[in-house]
């Protein structure tokens, strides 16, 4: 038995938000899938949503950068806009699941000069959460974003693992890719199952 489907596929990566967001609601209740996920650092993808998901019954789980990302000690959402997607539905605050761990930082972070030589070990091998990120990426940037968004949401208890949504990601500004996942815990990743892509870029 076999299903056939249509992937919508944009020509270049960016800002096709609105599009992305009709495409993933679509494919959710094609599907019969109950959640959204929905990446959204700044939040004008979240507030962008909270229009294209009016009166559409499903569950939207927002999930932004961890305070301190990219500049310390700084969120990337503003306060305001936290409370209306919260009031629309689930806001995740979580470590990136693949790019924001101590592993990552120790790589990326340079330590400030204190005078005088220091010793250190050169970084040649990234982790190994950065070689899985970036072979996601090898599909889209924002097919990567999907898988991580997924596993935070999990690892928040935002959603469960017992049923498929819909991840939403994009290329670092709006929204480009929608995925089927079966969602996992970040240390339970050999368990998530991309399903379907729903569209992405070439």
């Amino acid at each position: 038995m076999s299903v056939k489907r249509n992937t919508v596929i944009f020509e270049k990566g960016g800002e096709h938000t609105e599009e992305t967001l009709r495409i993933a609601m679509e494919g959710a209740k094609e599907r019969n899938i109950e959640t959204v996920v929905i990446s959204t650092s700044t939040g004008g993808t979240g507030l962008k949503a909270l229009e294209v998901f009016k009166g559409s019954g499903l569950k939207l789980v927002f999930v932004r950068h961890q305070t301190g990302y990219p500049v310390k000690g700084k969120q990337m959402m503003p306060p305001e806009v936290y409370a209306k997607l919260e009031k629309a539905g689930k806001v995740v605050t979580c470590t990136d699941a693949l790019t924001g761990g101590v592993d990552v930082g120790v790589s990326r972070q340079t330590p400030e000069k204190t005078g005088g030589l220091e010793a250190g070990l050169p970084f040649y091998l990234p982790p190994l959460n950065v070689v899985i990120a970036n072979m996601l990426r090898q599909f889209s940037q924002g097919t990567k974003v999907g898988v991580e968004v997924t596993m935070m949401a999990v690892d928040c208890d935002a959603v469960g693992i017992d049923k498929p949504v819909v991840a939403v990601g994009g290329s670092h500004a709006g929204a480009d890719t929608a995925i089927v996942v079966t969602p996992a815990a970040s240390n339970r990743i050999r368990d998530l199952r991309v399903h379907e892509i729903l569209c992405k870029p070439y």
